[in-house]
């Protein structure tokens, strides 16, 4: 086995190496939180997306950048760029918003360099930084609105403030462990002055609870931040309801102030003419003020201190001081707008960002960008049909959901290959394994791919309240029947016929009563001891054994068991997990009936700890399994469906693998950015991420970790048995090509993947593939030259980068394109090129579907694998006619070949060179005919290439005569 240290098992990460992620998409953004621009630089601005890592443009958001993947959190609150120095820039991580499914961060981060590079300088318990001010002559002066634990109390909340950059942090205003900051600002003219909004919000441990605590109101400090005192003078008071307040200060006159404010029936637009001393309500219409846990941002012009903007559902404005309002940006359902930057040199060029991503105009709101090329989809769960090549489903954030491919036509996944299907946000998707036009999802709907169309089939209560759902109600089929169809709310429901009947199936099934969490602290009352019950199933796992045992976990900590299919059920709760222990995902073994894994997520208790529970005696005793895990909540764990024992985990930042079922856990996390895996699927030899933040992602051919074994060694060559190859035409555009600016997903590998282990580097090392006579096929070697790109007619920016085969000791990924080896010609390249990935024109046949062998020389050892080569399931064509088809592409390929040896030789006059030059002709367009789809050969391709051969053989018999 392979030990990296004396505590635990794990497996070397050289072992992983060449395995990669693919981010599929789709390209439709998701919550964003952090934006701002450069004011000297126009097409330059950065944007902070929960989840999703930070983001940079510079060309007016046509195309975006990552800038943060590298870094241990994706959760974003807000960022700031020192107007003294643009290449320092500061990120405050943690969502910042009192709402259900948030993520928290890790502290601050700083970059002196643009982006290119990250420091972490602190407050990592903070959790929440939303707000963050940068002193606008100094990059060194910064302050930090820092929120707190969004589940519970804790000291490391409040205002600080840093005067060296980050390398220290003092807390200059605090309240108490329950009031924390969620913006502070500072005077454009006088740098000492600033303000702050002190937030005392709880959320609950169930859904859509929240508490508001005395601590809330508007701060100011004349001092630099020393001291401050309450603005009070016109503003609602927490007795009043007050909540959140959002504000911001005219830079044409800084004692000009306006204010978004949550405070029940006093809730409304604000305005204060002295410097925040006095304040007097402007309009109380809901729709510019109103859920201040999600909303709390207005901005006014840089310029003119009566044009203001407020965000909400839509972006208002007002160009009177606030008494009148006109939408300005939005849409029906809502976009959900979070912040507003306005270029303080150009006005009219605003940045806004919302629940659907970031979006610029340059003319004052006349046109958008589009948040269309922004892939930090907000994704609850995740699923995959039965197609080929499979769909990959969710319910995105405010989205709606999503259907995209893991494969497109075209060489990449593009906006051609994704849509809804009539799910809400929140809700699982699931296709019908039998029919995969066919789709569940939300609360419950059902939807017909095949016309468009969608159908509300929830059960109906038969009394009022009779069932209770929340925003994620589990869907999934019955594996083994692939018919019964469960859904849950707070009992179990069945159907067999799609929803036309519903049974139910389970009493209710969570707690009656129960015991408080510490966490609430002092929220704490009597009327919550008598709380009615509130929770739901939260997640649904029948028996991959026995089509008759269902576990059922819920979101306030009870796991229910039914070995009947829900005739009687046995509370199996493990000992260790207390109320509102949320059950976040359960998966029962493929093997063994008694065999089931849970995946308890405690953040709703300010418990940031892992928690995977596994039984193998049906529930009646629990062990955690959570050793090499990071320390954050956990959100899902699965088994692989083919190797006993190797586990799937994921955390809020990372995904994990275990190899001896849960005893050892390590990262898996690769190339893939931090960021919450909230589901994963094992789809074939492919394993499926859905993120809350970054879309969705495929790890290709996972069969290097169900091969690897715990008394493996790693001290010898490896060459691992290959799944079956796909023979699946990579680029079937036939178009030219999408601007290289639209964004796409990544297609699957281009070939068959044949993975290897070197011990130690090789000088020689060879991969050969054998058809079934021994005949090598196809020669790879380190000692291969790249091919030379000719004077081609295009930027070299669309062609795919060469690889060479590799003898560097540690794990590779080689791909074998499952074609003949290519004529060594001078490469051309299709007109339906892919940005960077564009391979060269193939130049000899697809080999037919069947099995061949791999072989493997490194310095004179040898190691083979048997891989079959499968036809694409989509063509119908039978496998005479694609032999045909292979046998006139043979004769086309080596005839050329054999035309070009003859040439080479330099024996030929003039005339017979001009002739073998036009056979050479003749046979590669006949060549490229026959092998630009998998379909019979026409009657006069057919006539061409028997025509063409016998004339070339006629020239060959009578040039060597």
């Amino acid at each position: 086995m392979v030990i990296t240290n004396g505590e635990s098992q794990s497996i070397a990460p050289k072992y992983f190496e060449g395995m990669q992620w693919r981010m599929i998409g789709p390209h439709r953004g998701g919550r964003t939180v952090g934006a701002v621009g450069l004011p000297s630089q126009h097409n330059v601005f950065y944007i902070g997306v929960n989840n999703g890592g930070v983001w940079k443009t510079t060309d007016y958001g046509r195309s975006w950048v990552p800038i943060f993947d590298e870094q241990s959190t994706g959760s974003i609150g807000d960022i700031v760029v020192a107007p003294s120095n643009p290449n320092t820039i500061y990120v405050g991580t943690g969502e910042g918003l009192q709402r259900p499914d948030l993520s928290v961060g890790n502290g601050v981060y700083k970059s002196i360099d643009a982006g290119k590079t990250w420091i972490n300088t602190g407050l990592k318990e903070g959790h929440q930084i939303g707000g963050m001010a940068i002193d606008p002559k100094d990059e060194n002066r910064v302050f930090a609105a820092v929120l707190g634990h969004p589940y519970g109390a804790n000291s490391e909340r409040g205002v600080y403030r840093t005067l060296n950059g980050g390398l220290s942090w003092e807390k200059v205003f605090y309240i108490d462990d329950n009031t924390g900051a969620i913006q502070v600002t500072i005077d454009p003219v006088h740098s000492n002055i600033i303000y702050a909004d002190m937030w005392a919000a709880r959320l609950a441990p169930w859904e859509n609870g929240m508490w508001s605590g005395q601590g809330s109101g508007l701060y100011k400090s004349i001092d630099g931040g020393n001291t401050w005192k309450k603005l009070i003078n016109g503003l609602p008071t927490t007795e009043q309801g007050l909540g959140r307040i959002g504000f911001c200060i005219a830079p044409s006159n800084s004692n000009r102030l306006y204010a978004t404010v949550d405070a029940g029936q006093l809730g409304g637009i604000y305005r204060s003419d002295d410097a925040g001393e006095t304040w007097r309500l402007l309009d109380s219409d809901a729709r510019l003020w109103s859920r201040g846990s999600d909303f709390a941002e207005i901005k006014v012009d840089p310029k003119n201190e009566d044009i203001v903007y407020s965000a909400n559902v839509v972006v208002w404005k007002s160009t009177d001081g606030g008494l009148h309002w006109q939408g300005f940006r939005g849409a029906p359902g809502g976009d959900d707008y979070h912040r507003i930057w306005i270029n303080p040199e150009q006005p009219n060029i605003i940045l806004l960002a919302s629940d659907q991503g970031a979006i610029i105009t340059v003319n004052g709101g006349e046109t958008f960008s589009s948040w269309y090329n922004q892939p930090t989809a907000q994704f609850y769960h995740v699923s995959a049909d039965n197609s080929f090549p499979y769909n990959v489903y969710s319910g995105q954030q405010e989205s709606g959901s999503v259907c995209i491919s893991s494969r497109g036509h075209d060489g990449q996944i593009t906006f051609r290959d994704w849509h809804p299907v009539g799910a809400e946000e929140y809700g699982y998707v699931v296709a019908d394994p039998k029919d995969p036009n066919i789709v569940y999802g939300g609360k419950i709907s059902k939807h017909d791919k095949r016309t468009g169309q969608t159908q509300n089939i929830t059960p109906i209560s038969p009394k009022e309240g009779a069932y209770r759902y929340i925003r994620t109600a589990p869907i999934i089929f019955n594996p083994i029947d692939n018919k019964t169809l469960y859904f849950a709310g707070n009992v179990l429901f069945k159907t067999i016929d799609g929803g036309n009947h519903w049974d139910v199936i389970s009493p209710d099934l969570t707690r009656k009563t129960y015991d408080i969490p510490s966490c609430i602290g002092i929220y704490s009352t009597e009327d919550i001891k008598k709380m009615p019950q509130r929770g739901v199933i939260y997640t649904i796992a029948p028996s991959y054994v026995d089509s008759k045992t269902i576990w059922c976990g819920t979101d306030d900590g009870l796991i229910h068991k039914t070995n009947d299919g829900g005739k009687t059920w046995i509370n199996v709760t493990p000992p260790m997990i207390s109320s509102w222990s949320k059950v976040s995902l359960m998966d029962a073994s493929h093997t063994d009936v008694n065999t089931a894994y849970a995946a308890i997520n405690g953040i709703r208790l300010d418990d940031m700890r892992p928690h995977i529970y596994k039984t193998t005696d049906g529930g009646v005793t629990w062990k955690e399994i959570v050793n090499g895990l990071p320390n954050q909540p956990i959100n899902v764990v699965k088994e692989d469906p083919k190797r006993k024992g190797l586990l799937f985990a994921g955390s809020e930042t990372n995904v994990s693998v275990s190899f001896d079922d849960g005893e050892h856990w390590q990262t898996l996390r690769l190339n893939m950015p931090a960021t919450s895996i909230r589901d994963l699927v094992i789809k074939d030899d492919d394993l499926v991420i859905g993120t809350h933040g970054r879309s969705f992602w495929i790890l290709d051919d996972i069969t290097r970790l169900r091969q690897f074994k715990l008394d493996m060694t790693l001290d010898h060559n490896i060459l691992f048995k290959p799944q079956k190859a796909y023979r699946v035409r990579w680029n079937m555009n036939t178009d030219t090509p999408l601007p290289q600016e639209e964004p796409g997903g990544q297609n699957p590998p281009d070939g068959a993947i044949i993975d290897y282990y070197l011990e130690h580097p090789a000088q020689l090392i060879q991969l050969d593939i054998l058809n079934q006579q021994s005949e090598v096929i196809r020669h790879y070697s380190n000692q291969d030259t790249l091919y030379k790109i000719p004077k081609v007619n295009i930027p070299l920016y669309w062609i795919r980068p060469q690889h060479i085969l590799s003898g560097k000791s540690g794990a590779h990924r080689f791909l074998w394109d499952m074609h003949y080896q290519p004529r060594n010609v001078s490469p051309s390249f299709p007109i339906a090129a892919i940005y960077n990935n564009t391979a060269p024109d193939e130049t000899s046949p697809w080999v037919m579907p069947g099995e061949y062998t791999i072989r493997l020389t490194t310095d004179g050892k040898i190691l083979t694998q048997k891989i079959q080569v499968v036809m694409d399931p989509r063509v119908k064509t039978s496998l005479k006619d694609l032999q045909k088809q292979h046998d006139l592409s043979l004769i086309c390929y080596h005839n050329t070949i054999t035309c070009h040896d003859i040439l080479n030789q330099g024996k030929l006059e003039s005339a017979k060179e001009n002739q073998l030059n036009q056979f050479i002709g003749i046979f590669t367009r006949l060549h490229n005919i026959l092998q630009d789809s998998d379909m019979i050969p026409t009657q006069h391709v057919i006539d061409a290439v028997k025509k063409t051969d016998l004339e070339f053989q006629k020239f060959r018999l009578t040039n060597q005569k």
